[in-house]
């Protein structure tokens, strides 16, 4: 047969000729017999050896190694207690021909080691590499060859707990560790010509990677580990080749770094660390073991980025502000392999974003520099920022406030994906800038209600019939862009107040732009606050629902009992439970239209019939009407009008001219009311000056492009007061939370400090607004008047619950 080191065999010698083999219990004959055939695998391998001539060894090794005794010429090594020696049980054979193996390993590597005399660098390795290649293939067969040896003796050995014995290959290992590799590596030359190729290929130029693989696999395979050969030990590797090697890349990207950073920009830099560091994460994979990543890199993360790190983060801030995204990601991911590396930027980034939300801000209002203004902080609430925030309080678009503010998150946020990989570092300073800037900017001034108060007539406008972006795909983004700016609203209790206001005019209205999206809306801020900031706000859609029922049925009921002459007026009433919708009372007294009466009675009854024992209580500054114009050359003219509004016109069937104390005195209505009333009918031209004192009489002349004419339009007066009425309702609800925290904590926990009833009140609360710590020492104090806490005996500072 032929294969690795055999070639096709002729007639078998061993039949041919036996007398010439050794005897079986002669080893020095045995070895005499075997040694040229392994001085041909060990040195001459690629002339080809014959298969019967290697059986013929083999067979000669096995019989020796199974003879049960020594001749009685043998010098008794086999036997004895001595090096190789036996502690008793049966004898086995192979101490002698082991040691002349191993003189033989020494002898021949002593012979071959002169050849790389006078060599160095690559000249050396190449001698050195193929040799090895050489060496270690005849190893191998010889290592076969012996294989009963392996099995048996040197097991029996290992066993018995002799040191220093090892299968052949192994020993081959050690010899070659010993007398080849201590000798040719003396003062450091075998591994300086090594580096000295890594040294040529990072400069640029062209080597033979599979040498320098081939060098480093050899280090690593002369690691034994003396207590257990089958497991690898990198001794040799990391103690003559990985140390000095690191030593060296740090003394080689030192000075290549520092020259590069006189020289060039930091961006120029960063490009050239990046690629220098990926240089060197493929070179462990191209030759190196894949253990010295876990030291090269740290070593390149050193001397590459941290000792350039200054330089680094000076240059992001203007990174950020000329929105260079590939630059940004490189140099974050530079730096994130550095500890600590990060912080700074995050900082920056923090700020910056910060800077970009004012901004935004500042050019929607107008005013003065954004960057003066994040400078001295306009998070700080100083007086002069009252001015223009008041200023534009009545002309803010809250649309384009938001837009600004989303503006500003999207294009920060957009950065941090891009750039940051989303990193959470990043993400927690965006959150943080944007709460910062949301809450407290130009607009807001000190007030921390503004910005709660404009989303929430943003989201009024939203879901809104006028609202012209209606389509089910826009507003469903529209209202994900509201929840974003939700998310960092601090006073979520005053959103709440002015949503709920918002959303009860709405339903009230019949002006919902569909009850989908308004389910939706509710739905997010459920998920984002929970059920309880939502429970209103759902119930007020269950009274819609059976305000519905109600009304079917009372218009079947009045089918059955009245004539179509009767049921002259079309009628709904939205019948809305007490406490749950942001309603206020009746403020006025009010008679009700002689031409109302009927229908308002007919109601009265048939609720009563179905609910008995409940009370309505009518609101009729909510109420509206549509009336028709019957005094006017331009028929077909209908005007939409609140109830008061109606309750006045209406007195001008059978009066010409009538003065305000007329109609107050026949509406009822108080001046307060009658006044804006009047107003609004005037400044409409419905309602003319008549002779007379303050006399008011009908504009027979008046004219409309359109038919339908809606005279029941909002005072900005009203909506001024009703947005300070809702901020009065706000601190009184943040009261009466603050003492409800306060007890539930307390019943809990039975006593506590001061100061962790506190911090746990904070957090409790903080959900829904930021407390003050003076409010909630006045809600502690009430408590304690209230006799619900009460103050330790002997420590001022800790409050115990009276149960």
């Amino acid at each position: 047969m032929s294969g690795p080191g055999f070639t096709s065999s002729g007639p078998n010698p061993a039949a041919a000729g036996s007398s010439r083999l050794p005897a079986v219990h002669d080893a020095e004959a045995t070895w005499g017999f075997l040694e040229p055939g392994i001085d041909l695998m060990m040195t001459r391998l690629k002339e080809g050896m014959t298969y019967p001539r290697y059986m013929e060894l083999y067979t000669v090794a096995y019989n020796h190694f199974t003879s049960s005794s020594l001749a009685s010429s043998a010098t008794g090594l086999g036997r004895s207690n001595g090096p190789f020696g036996s502690k008793g049980g049966t004898n086995l054979v192979g101490a002698e021909l082991y040691k002349y193996l191993k003189n033989y390993f020494q002898t021949h590597l002593e012979e071959v080691r002169s050849g790389s005399d006078g060599l160095s660098e690559e000249p050396l390795l190449r001698f050195y590499a193929t040799e090895w290649d050489r060496y270690t293939t005849g190893a191998n067969f010889v290592h076969r060859l012996f294989a009963y040896l392996n099995r048996h003796w040197v097991k029996r050995e290992k066993d018995e707990g002799r040191k220093h014995i090892y299968t052949v290959y192994i020993l081959a290992l050690v010899q070659w560790k010993e007398h080849m590799f201590r000798y040719v590596q003396q003062k450091g030359r075998l591994v300086q010509a090594l580096l000295k190729q890594i040294e040529k290929q990072r400069n640029g130029e062209v080597i033979e990677a599979s040498l320098v693989k081939k060098m480093v696999d050899s280090l690593v395979s002369l690691g034994l580990d003396e207590t257990d050969t089958n497991r690898q030990n990198l001794g040799v590797y990391r103690h003559e080749f990985e140390k000095p090697f690191i030593d060296a890349t740090e003394v080689y990207y030192t000075a290549e770094s520092d020259a590069f950073v006189s020289q060039n920009t930091a961006t120029d830099y960063m490009k050239k660390a990046e690629t220098r560091l990926k240089e060197e994460e493929d070179r462990v994979e191209l030759y190196l073991h894949a253990s010295t990543r876990g030291k090269l890199v740290p070593t390149c993360d050193n001397v590459l980025v941290r000792r350039h790190s200054t330089m680094l983060w000076d240059e992001f801030q203007q990174l950020l502000d000329q929105e260079q995204g590939d630059d940004l990601f490189r140099i974050y991911t530079l730096l994130s392999r550095i500890n600590e590396g990060l912080e700074p930027l995050r900082t920056k980034f923090e700020l910056h974003v910060k800077r970009t939300g004012l901004a935004a801000v500042e050019k929607v209002i107008g005013g003065s520099d954004a960057g003066a203004a994040a400078t001295n902080g306009a998070a700080a609430g100083s007086s002069s920022a009252a001015a223009p925030a008041a200023a534009a309080s009545d002309s803010l678009d809250p649309g384009a406030y938001v837009s600004a503010l989303l503006d500003a998150h999207r294009t920060n946020l957009n950065t941090v994906n891009l750039a940051f990989r989303g990193e959470a570092g990043f993400l927690a300073a965006l959150d943080k800038a944007c709460r910062d800037f949301v809450n407290r900017n130009k607009a807001t001034g000190t007030s921390t209600s503004r910005s709660p108060e404009l989303l929430a007539k943003h989201t009024d406008a939203l879901l809104k019939k006028s609202n012209k972006t209606t389509a089910e795909n826009t507003l469903e983004e529209a209202l994900n862009d509201v929840m974003i700016v939700f998310k960092y609203i601090e006073d979520k209790d005053v959103f709440q107040k002015f949503y709920s206001k918002m959303l009860a005019k709405r339903l009230v209205n019949f002006a919902s732009a569909s009850d989908d999206a308004e389910a939706n809306m509710i739905s997010r801020l459920k998920e984002a606050c929970g059920f309880e900031y939502t429970a209103k706000l759902a119930r007020m859609f269950t009274d819609m629902g059976l305000s519905k029922e109600l009304n079917d049925n009372f218009k079947e009921t009045m089918a059955k009992n009245h004539d179509k002459a009767e049921l002259d007026i079309d009628f709904y009433a939205l019948v809305l439970a007490n406490g749950f919708w942001p309603l206020q009372g009746p403020t006025t007294e009010f008679s009700i239209p002689t031409e109302l009466l009927p229908t308002y009675e007919r109601f009265q009854r048939h609720y009563s019939a179905k609910h008995s024992g409940r009370k309505l209580t009518w609101l009729w500054q909510l109420s509206k009407n549509e009336i028709r114009a019957n005094h006017l050359s331009q028929k077909g003219l209908v005007f939409q009008t609140s109830t008061f509004q109606t309750a006045v016109l209406l007195q001008f069937n059978t009066n010409d001219s009538l003065t305000k104390t007329q109609l107050q005195q026949a509406t009822g209505l108080n001046e307060t009311t009658i006044k804006p009333v009047l107003a609004m009918l005037s400044k409409a031209k419905v309602l003319q000056p008549s002779s007379g004192d303050d006399a008011y009489e009908l504009n027979p002349n008046f004219k409309s492009k359109k038919l339908r004419v809606n005279l029941n339009l909002p005072v900005k007066s009203e909506q001024k007061i009703e947005s300070n009425d809702v901020l009065k309702t706000v601190d009184e609800d943040r009261r009466l939370l603050l003492q409800a925290t306060i007890v539930r904590i307390m019943k809990s926990r039975k006593q506590l400090k001061h100061q962790t009833l506190i911090q746990e009140t904070v957090s409790q609360v903080s959900g829904r607004f930021s407390p003050k710590v003076t409010d909630i020492k006045k809600a502690i104090d009430q408590l304690i008047e209230k006799e619900y806490l009460e103050r330790v005996e002997g420590q001022k500072d800790m409050y115990s619950y009276l149960a």
